[in-house]
């Protein structure tokens, strides 16, 4: 057995892992980030015209105030997953993902390195979204510090879960199904563009144990100053959620669950 001669965390390993995936994304930055901000758009056009005018105030503000910051959260959160989710599973259907598992870098490193990359990419996708939004909208942050700390942990959340999906994935369309049954609906049934308040008992207590809930709510908060719960609950249950997922990805990276032989 060998010895670690760059003491006790690879940083250059790491930051090359970091860059990397931050250079996926920009490297086709028309894919990566053009393409989610016409998405956001022609979903706040769409909702405007089509209920906008006839929707009268949520919590306060009016509906289109209301659903920019969904919005934008959801499209980080999409972003992030995507980034990480495709990394592995391109890395593993063309057989390169060896290159990422035999440099000396440990489980913890390259979770770190490739959340760096999903996280990168979400808070990009953000401040483009953010910059949309006072243009066109006038809405500037309420809380910029919030605003910022529950994009950060949107895009650890679901790039953590992108690594386990990734990981777990051998294929293009297990993938597929991974976004489709799990992702998106997790995403639209979290108060998006809505208020749970609205919500049915029944579906206003399943989804509060729903963890994108709090990151949009609290994202929510942090744009306009409204939220259907408490922006610190939606920290904690944040941040617990993310150290969760992250672990359950370092022990799926130091086991090479479905990466090696």
């Amino acid at each position: 057995m060998g010895t670690r001669r760059f003491g006790r965390v690879n940083w250059l390993g790491l930051y090359t892992l970091a860059g990397r995936e931050v250079q996926r994304f920009l490297a086709v930055w028309t894919q990566t980030l053009l393409a989610p901000l016409v998405t956001a758009g022609l979903f706040m056009l769409i909702f405007s015209i089509a209920i906008g005018p006839r929707r009268g105030d949520v919590m306060g503000v009016s509906f289109t105030t209301f659903i920019a910051p969904g919005i934008l959260m959801m499209t980080v959160i999409q972003n992030a997953f995507a980034n990480t989710s495709s990394s592995i599973v391109i890395s593993k259907v063309q057989g390169n993902i060896v290159d990422t598992l035999m440099p000396p870098l440990s489980a913890a490193e390259m979770v770190l390195g490739y959340l760096a990359g999903g996280i990168g990419r979400g808070l990009f996708v953000a401040m483009a979204i953010a910059i949309g939004l006072w243009v066109v909208l006038g809405i500037t942050p309420a809380h910029p510090l919030l605003a910022l700390a529950f994009a950060t942990l949107g895009g650890a959340f679901l790039g953590g879960l992108g690594i386990v999906a990734g990981i777990f994935a051998n294929k293009f369309d297990q993938m597929a199904a991974i976004t489709n049954f799990i992702i998106t609906p997790l995403a639209f049934l979290s108060g998006t563009f809505y208020s749970v308040e609205a919500l049915p008992p029944l579906l206003n207590t399943i989804t509060h144990f729903n963890p994108i809930f709090y990151l949009i709510d609290g994202a929510r908060y942090g744009m306009i100053g409204v939220s259907d719960s408490p922006p610190m609950l939606g920290l904690a249950v944040g941040c617990l959620s993310t150290l969760a997922i992250c672990l359950v990805a370092w022990a799926m990276l130091a086991r090479g669950y479905r990466l090696k032989a």
